[in-house]
């Protein structure tokens, strides 16, 4: 092999080099920056029970698993306080619900997660955490073209391995700090002085309700009520959380950074 014939390899050598190299810069260049997120707290991860914020702001949810005979009295009580609330569904009940799935989007409120089956997700593996997730995201998308990001895992229940997976399909998990115990149907004032007089309710508060329930579309305007003369503005879950950059405390506490 002459001189010419190595000088020639070497510079075609080196320019693949090069282009490679340049290949490699613009790629992490176009890469978006991380966002800060930590759900970890002593080893345990948490669900986002309540915010950190100065703002007399709570959230208020409703599940929507089993019936559905109320569902349009709550739209139209929160349509009369001109309050939007968040929404976690099942699977089954989006599926045997549709036009009420869409009534609630079109009226402004937040469509969130609750699982396809209503399971224990802490006692299902890696795989079917997705699976129960994303099967009701991919109903949802198709039915209504939204893409949810709020999941609420049945019975409150979670560990480490639910956190994750839910992080991993994109959704934050949410849980709540103020609980009406609206299914035990202890009756409409029951309700309204659980969540009302509830040593929980504070900025940034967390409110579990459910459709569905005997009581809960009574209660709901004498609630709405309360919370506004007590000062409170009460919102969908997706206003209230902070979306990037936070941490959680030991609380369940949802901090920024």
């Amino acid at each position: 092999m002459n001189l010419g014939t190595i000088l020639k390899q070497q510079k075609s050598v080196i320019l693949t080099i090069s282009i490679l190299a340049l290949s490699i810069i613009g790629f992490f260049a176009i890469m978006p920056r991380a966002i800060h997120v930590s759900s970890a707290v002593g080893g345990r991860n948490l669900p986002i029970y309540c915010v950190d914020t100065k703002e007399p702001k709570v959230a208020l949810s409703f599940d929507a698993a089993w019936g559905n005979e109320d569902t349009q009295e709550i739209l139209s009580v929160l349509k009369k306080h001109n309050v939007h609330v968040t929404f976690f569904m099942t699977g089954g009940w989006v599926e045997k619900y549709p036009e009420d799935v869409k009534a609630i989007l079109a009226a402004g409120h937040d469509l969130g997660n609750h699982s396809e089956n209503h399971k224990n997700m802490s006692q299902l593996s890696d795989v079917e955490i997705k699976e129960e997730i994303m099967m009701v995201h991919n109903r949802v998308k198709e039915l209504t073209g939204y893409d949810m990001f709020l999941f609420r895992p049945p019975y409150g229940d979670y560990d480490n391995h639910v956190i994750t997976g839910t992080e991993s399909c994109g959704y934050y998990p949410i849980q709540w700090s103020v609980d009406s115990l609206d299914w035990k149907d202890y009756g409409r004032d029951a309700i309204i002085q659980k969540v009302c007089e509830n040593k929980h309710l504070e900025n940034g508060a967390i409110i579990l309700c459910h459709n569905g329930a005997k009581y809960t579309a009574s209660a709901l305007d004498q609630m709405l009520t309360t919370l506004e003369e007590k000062g409170f503005q009460v919102v969908p879950v997706s206003e209230l959380i902070i979306r990037e950059n936070y941490h959680m405390d030991a609380d369940g506490r949802q901090v920024a950074d």
